[in-house]
C-alpha cells in the first residue's frame, strides 16, 4: 500500500447508485458534509479528502434492504445493491492514533441514509502506527516461556462454575488441575472482584497453590486473573498480581474499551488475555459491524498477547469458517519490522475431538485451547479430562486419528465417547 495513507475496505448495502454512495462515504468521513461549503476547496481536498480507490459491485443482490433507513424511498421491486469498496485517508488527516482511526473509519459511515447494509472487512495501516502503539509485549514467545511450553499447544480451562465459587474453592480446583499436569486456567468473565469472590483474596490463594506446586513440579502453571474495571482499579489489581508472583492478566476487552486497553498494555508487566466477549454485538449481521479480521487488528497494536477466535464446533453462532480465519488472522504479521502476532485462543465447548480439525484449519501449534466443561465435564473426572485433552493434541500433532490413539489411552477414550 502507499506509504502514509490509511485503508479500509468495507462490504456495501445500497438500493442508490454504489458509486454515488463510496463518494458520499469519503466526503462523510473526511473534508465534507451534507452541503458543499466554502472551505472546502479543491486544494483542501486533495490535501485531506479520502478517496475512493476501488469499487467493485457484485454479482449479488438483494430483495430488501438488509437494515431499516429511515425517509428513504425504495421503488417496489427495485434492486438493492452490493459492492465492494475501499477508501483511503492520508495520514496527516488524523496521525497515528487508534482511538482516531476508530472514528475515521468505523465512524457515522454506518449510520447515512443510503447505507442499507456496510461492514467493515479490513485495515491496512502505514508502519507510523507500529511505531505509535507497542504492540504485544510478550506475544507467542512470551506466553511459551512463561508456561514453559515451547512447542505444543498450551492446553487451558476455565474456572467453572464461571461465578458461585469462593478463593478457597477456586484454589482447591486450581490444584486439582495443576497436579493433572495442565499448563493455562483463566477466569470467567463473569467472575472479577465480587463480594463472593474478592479479587485480591482469590490472587493469594489461587497463586499460593500455584507457586507450591511450581516448587515441587518445576513447572509454573499460567492463570489469566480477570482485573477489568477501571483504569486506577486494573493498577491496583497488576500491582496485586506482580506481587504474588502471577504470569497472566485478563481483561474484557469491549468492556474496557481502546484507550483503557492502551493504557493497561502501558503499564502491565504481565501478559495480556484479551477476551472478546460482546462480539456478537459488534458482528452477528453479515451487513453491519466488523470483521474479525479488521477488529483484531486494533487490539494486537493496542497490546493484546492473546486474542479470543471461538473455537470450532462452537456454542455460539460463528461458522468454523469465520473461526480459523480469525485465528489465522491473529498469526499473520501487521508490519514487516514489527509482526504484532499473538496467541490465538480457541473456547466455547471445546473439547478432546475438535483438536484434529483445529490443527488442520490453523496449520500451527501456536494456539491456546480452552476446554471447560470438556475438562470439568469428563466422566473419570478433572485429572481425566486435562489428560484427555493431552492425548487428543499429541495424537493430533504426530498424525494419528483420535479413534486410533484412543484404544490405549482411556481418558481419550471416555473423552471422545461424551462429545459423540
Amino acid at each position: 500500500m502507499p506509504t502514509n495513507r490509511i485503508e479500509a475496505d468495507y462490504l456495501l448495502e445500497t438500493p442508490a447508485d454504489p458509486r454515488r454512495v463510496a463518494d458520499l462515504m469519503a466526503g462523510e468521513q473526511s473534508s465534507g458534509t451534507f452541503v458543499a461549503i466554502p472551505g472546502e476547496t479543491p486544494e483542501l481536498k486533495a490535501r485531506v479528502a479520502a478517496q475512493v480507490i476501488r469499487l467493485e459491485i457484485l454479482d449479488e443482490t438483494a430483495i430488501s434492504p438488509s437494515l431499516p433507513s429511515a425517509h428513504l424511498n425504495l421503488t417496489p421491486g427495485a434492486p438493492v445493491l452490493r459492492a465492494k469498496v475501499t477508501l483511503s485517508w492520508p495520514l496527516d488527516t488524523l496521525g497515528p492514533s487508534l482511538p482516531n482511526l476508530l472514528a475515521t473509519v468505523a465512524g457515522n459511515l454506518f449510520e447515512l441514509k443510503p447505507v442499507t447494509g456496510l461492514r467493515l472487512l479490513d485495515i491496512r495501516l502505514p508502519d507510523e502506527f507500529a511505531a505509535a502503539y507497542p504492540g504485544p509485549r510478550f506475544g507467542i514467545a512470551g506466553t511459551r516461556q512463561l508456561a514453559g511450553v515451547p512447542r505444543r499447544p498450551l492446553i487451558g480451562t476455565i474456572i467453572k462454575p464461571s461465578v458461585g465459587l469462593g478463593p478457597r474453592e477456586t484454589a482447591e480446583l486450581v490444584s486439582d488441575l495443576c497436579r493433572a499436569g495442565i499448563d493455562f486456567i483463566k477466569d470467567d468473565e463473569l467472575q472479577s472482584d465480587g463480594p463472593a469472590c474478592p479479587f485480591d483474596q482469590r490472587v493469594e490463594e489461587v497463586m499460593r497453590v500455584i507457586n507450591d506446586h511450581s516448587q515441587r513440579s518445576g513447572k509454573k502453571v499460567m492463570y489469566a486473573f480477570n482485573l477489568t474495571g477501571d483504569l486506577d482499579q486494573m493498577r491496583r489489581r497488576h500491582d496485586t498480581l506482580l506481587k504474588h508472583g502471577a504470569t497472566c492478566l485478563m481483561a474484557s476487552i469491549n468492556s474496557v474499551g481502546l484507550v483503557g486497553m492502551v493504557e493497561l498494555a502501558r503499564f502491565s508487566q504481565l501478559p495480556i488475555h484479551a477476551h472478546r466477549n460482546g462480539w456478537g454485538y459488534l458482528s452477528r449481521h453479515p451487513l453491519l459491524g466488523w470483521s474479525y479480521i479488521a477488529w483484531q487488528k486494533i487490539w494486537r497494536l493496542a497490546g493484546a498477547d492473546h486474542m479470543h477466535v471461538n473455537g470450532i464446533g462452537n456454542k455460539f453462532a460463528e461458522s468454523d469458517e469465520s473461526c480459523i480465519a480469525s485465528a489465522r488472522a491473529c498469526l499473520t504479521p501487521m508490519f514487516a519490522d514489527k509482526p504484532c502476532t499473538v496467541m490465538p485462543v480457541f473456547s466455547s465447548a471445546q473439547s478432546a475431538l475438535q483438536a484434529p480439525e483445529t490443527y488442520r484449519g490453523l496449520g500451527s501449534a501456536d494456539l491456546i485451547v480452552t476446554a471447560g466443561g470438556g475438562i470439568m465435564a469428563h466422566p473419570l473426572g478433572v485429572a481425566a479430562g486435562v489428560t484427555a485433552m493431552q492425548e487428543a493434541w499429541e495424537a493430533t500433532l504426530t498424525g494419528i486419528p483420535l479413534t486410533e490413539f484412543a484404544l490405549n489411552h482411556p481418558s481419550l477414550q471416555h473423552a471422545l465417547e461424551m462429545t459423540a
